[in-house]
């Protein structure tokens, strides 16, 4: 099997099965846990997400079970940034620890409480896809310095488009880890449009200027910079 991204060494981004493996687990190890009374069993989970999100992946049971047995069997699945899951394996880590103290100091019902919470989420984002966890990350990530906007017009200069200034360029905001900007970007390029890649990621003074929360986002510009078309 030919890998896009190493597991190990290319942290940064995730084969996104893996983090739906990872929640199906430990949805499950909870749900039974408190179905069951064995508690113990939510302290050995969350130490177990603590290790991983300290050590790596290599110290991660699900991460080995995924990438070393699933992995090689059903393919690589679409690459995504590995900073969303990251934080909702925190999240599940403070609250199964938070569980399991409770329960040692004779709270159960809010030790079960806590179990359930972590149960339910994470394997709705197993089943659907819907990562909670993920999503206040990315909106956290909408606070630091960014405000979304519309997009009027395109200094092509600013952005090293001034040599196709002639004609219409599609400018398209992108970051390294965007596995949809590669795609869009094909599209594009396939459909014989001029393409003016920009990385926010290296260049977030732009992302800030333009408004760019969200990528990929993609503009049709003409010759003076205006806008003529909200592609993405």
């Amino acid at each position: 099997m030919q890998r896009k991204a190493d597991p190990y060494r290319d942290t940064d981004v995730i084969d996104a099965r893996a983090p739906r493996t990872n929640q199906a687990i430990v949805g499950t190890l909870s749900l039974l846990a408190v179905l069951t009374g064995w508690w113990p069993i939510l302290g050995i989970v969350g130490a177990q997400l603590a290790i991983g999100l300290a050590f790596g992946r290599r110290y991660c049971l699900p991460c080995l079970l995924y990438f070393e047995v699933l992995q090689p069997r059903i393919g690589e699945g679409p690459i995504e940034d590995s900073r969303p899951p990251r934080f909702a394996n925190l999240v599940g880590a403070i609250f199964l620890t938070s569980a399991t103290a409770a329960y040692l100091f004779g709270l159960s019902v809010l030790g079960a409480g806590l179990g359930l919470i972590v149960a339910a989420l994470a394997l709705l984002a197993a089943i659907t896809g819907l990562c909670v966890g993920c999503e206040m990350y990315r909106i956290a990530a909408r606070f630091r310095g960014v405000r979304s906007r519309r997009i009027d017009t395109v200094d092509l200069a600013e952005l090293g488009a001034g040599s196709h200034s002639s004609g219409e360029v599609v400018v398209q905001f992108t970051h390294p880890l965007c596995t949809d900007c590669r795609s869009l970007e094909e599209e594009l390029r396939a459909a014989g449009r001029t393409v003016v890649m920009v990385d926010v990621s290296r260049r977030p003074e732009i992302a800030r200027k333009y408004g760019v929360v969200l990528v990929p986002m993609a503009v049709a510009v003409g010759p003076s910079g205006a806008v003529i078309e909200r592609i993405a």
